[in-house]
């Protein structure tokens, strides 16, 4: 697995297959390993570049500088490494910030910009974000990452068919450091567009689950602010859609990228 140095961490990504670029960018506390059911799907075509992003997975943890505009910076500066002048990129949950912001700060090299279950504003969520900000915090200061990473997978995965994916995603999130989660999220949890938002004219689409998080609803509101955006809702999941839906999930990007 190769690893490049840049804005001053070494970043582990993987590539795979040639063709257009498309970049996915992964979800907070967990790894490229959400793209799993992706990768196979996708390198057939396309080439395919996974990240994990700062103080996830295998790329390193730094003492301080979290936040949404790092891990955006650091990706940027892995597409110039790698030579990419144009890509799509893909964003799920806090991938989605970052792939926001990215497309925000560099315009003329995104193909295409998709967001799965996330949002522009996580800073102006009302009382959803508050919630979450408050509740998690108490959480993880009281009990630790472990019952944390418990809670969330089975939030996550609830059937009693989804036990695999449920113990392999709680087993991901407990294996974070703590201080790099934290950071992580709060900083997240301070990050938004603003009007940055409506002058994004990439070609867009949101994909939404139909049990997230946040209602579909909170999605349509703002792809109403977008210039060129489409919304997609994806039936019987829950947040993490491109592993409890994947099969729909790929049909409904793959529909997307043939401009069908």
């Amino acid at each position: 697995m190769p690893k490049v140095k840049v804005n001053n961490i070494e970043l582990d990504y993987e590539e795979y297959g040639k063709g257009d670029v498309l970049l996915f960018l992964h979800g907070l506390g967990s790894t490229k390993a959400d793209w799993d059911a992706q990768i196979p799907f996708f390198s057939k075509k396309y080439r395919v570049v996974v990240v994990d992003l700062r103080g996830h997975g295998k790329t390193s943890i730094p003492s301080k500088d979290y936040g949404v505009e790092f891990m955006t910076e650091d990706v940027k500066q892995l597409l110039d490494v790698l030579k990419i002048e144009k890509v799509t990129v893909i964003g799920f949950s806090m991938g989605g910030a970052v792939a926001f912001q990215l497309t925000s700060n560099y315009p003329e090299i995104i193909h295409n910009l998709v967001i799965v279950n996330s949002g522009p504003d996580f800073n102006k969520m009302g009382k959803i974000g508050e919630d979450l900000l408050s509740s998690r915090t108490e959480f993880l200061k009281t009990k630790g990452l472990t019952p944390l990473a418990k809670e969330i997978a089975y939030n996550m995965f609830p059937e009693d068919t989804q036990i695999e994916m449920r113990s392999e995603f709680e087993d991901r999130c407990k294996k974070n450091n703590y201080d790099a989660y934290y950071n992580s999220f709060v900083t997240l949890m301070d990050w938004g567009l603003g009007d940055e938002l409506e002058e994004i004219k990439t070609r867009t689409l949101v994909v939404a689950s139909d049990m997230d998080y946040t209602p579909v609803s909170f999605k349509e509101e703002y792809v109403k602010r977008m210039q060129n955006a489409t919304l997609s809702v994806i039936e019987n999941s829950r947040h993490g859609v491109v592993i409890d839906q994947p099969e729909a999930f790929n049909k409904t990007l793959e529909k997307f990228l043939n401009h069908e």
